[in-house]
C-alpha cells in the first residue's frame, strides 16, 4: 500500500491550479503526507483486525481487490468529513487581513471592467463563460446598496481560502467569487449557473462558507467591521430576475445568504 499511495500522491498534476476531474486519481490539495502515513497505519495495523506487512509473501496483492479498496476509501472518506467538525475551544488568535495585501491586479482590459467602488481601478472577469460575473461586477458597481466589493482573485487572494469536504470524501480548498460589503453586512458571494447550485460539491462549500462566516460573526464587532458576515449563493436566474425587476443588489444578497444550522447535531447530519 506505501508503494501505491507513493505513486498516486506523486503522478504529476495538471498544468494551472484547476484540478482535473477527468484524471483517473483525485488529487489532495493538502496535508498528503499526514494522510499517507495515517492509511499506511491503518493498512499495516487495523484493516485485517491483526498486523499485516504487504510486501511479504504478496500481501499486497490483496490491497488491490476492489472492494478492500472500496472499505479504505469509505473508512477514510468518512474520519475527514467527521475530522471536520470537531469543535476547537479556546482562546481564539484573530489576524486581521487586507485586500490591500495584493497592491494591484494584473488584468486584460479586454476581460476586465472600470471600477470604483474597490481598491483595484479594474475588475477581472472569466473569458469563457464569464457573463454570469461580469454582470454581477456591473450591478454592484452601479447599485447604492453596495458600498464596496471586490472579485476575489483565486491566485492572490490566498486568505480567502476555506477548507472543505469533497462528496468523494477527500478535503480540498474553496475561494467565493467576490466579496460585498453593504450598510448591514458583509458577504462572501458565489456566482453559479442555475443548474450547479445543487451540486453536491456547492452545498458542502457552502456550509464550509457558512460556518466560516459564523465564526467571524462569534467576534466582537469591532473585529468584524461592526457587519454580520454572511455566505450567498446566488445563481443565475434569480440573478437576472431580481435584476430585471429593479430590486437592489443588496436585497438580493439578504435573500441569498445562507442560515446556519440551527443546532450541532443538524450541522453533522448535514455534512454526512
Amino acid at each position: 500500500m506505501t508503494r501505491r499511495v507513493s505513486q498516486a500522491l506523486n503522478h504529476p498534476l495538471p498544468k494551472g491550479n484547476k484540478i482535473a476531474p477527468q484524471l483517473e486519481r483525485p488529487y489532495l490539495q493538502m496535508n498528503t503526507a499526514a494522510l499517507a502515513t495515517a492509511l499506511d497505519d491503518y493498512i499495516r495495523e487495523r484493516l485485517f483486525n491483526e498486523p499485516f506487512e504487504p510486501f511479504e509473501d504478496e500481501g499486497w496483492r490483496l490491497l488491490l481487490l476492489q472492494p478492500v479498496i472500496d472499505h479504505i476509501v469509505r473508512i477514510f472518506g468518512l474520519a475527514l468529513v467527521r475530522a471536520e467538525e470537531h469543535t476547537t475551544t479556546g482562546t481564539t488568535e484573530v489576524r486581521h487581513r487586507h485586500l490591500s495585501e495584493v497592491r494591484k491586479l494584473m488584468v486584460r482590459e479586454s476581460a476586465s471592467l472600470e471600477v470604483s467602488k474597490c481598491i483595484y481601478t479594474r475588475l477581472p472577469y472569466p473569458t469563457r463563460s464569464g457573463g454570469l460575473e461580469r454582470a454581477f461586477i456591473e450591478w454592484a458597481q452601479s447599485d447604492a446598496s453596495v458600498e464596496a466589493f471586490c472579485k476575489i482573485s483565486e491566485n492572490r487572494h490566498d486568505f480567502v481560502r476555506l477548507r472543505y469536504i469533497k462528496s468523494d470524501g477527500l478535503p480540498a480548498l474553496y475561494i467565493p467569487d467576490f466579496l460585498v460589503r453593504t450598510a448591514d453586512g458583509i458577504y462572501l458571494v458565489e456566482t453559479k449557473a442555475q443548474e450547479q447550485v445543487g451540486h453536491p460539491n456547492v452545498q458542502r462549500k457552502l456550509r464550509a462558507a457558512t460556518t466560516w462566516c459564523e465564526r467571524i460573526n462569534a467576534l466582537d464587532a469591532e473585529q468584524r467591521s461592526k457587519r454580520a458576515w454572511h455566505y450567498a449563493l446566488v445563481g443565475e436566474s434569480l440573478f437576472h430576475d431580481w435584476r430585471q425587476k429593479g430590486a437592489r443588489l443588496g436585497e438580493l444578497l439578504a435573500f441569498s445568504r445562507a442560515r446556519a444550522a440551527p443546532t450541532a447535531q443538524s450541522q453533522g447530519d448535514l455534512a454526512l
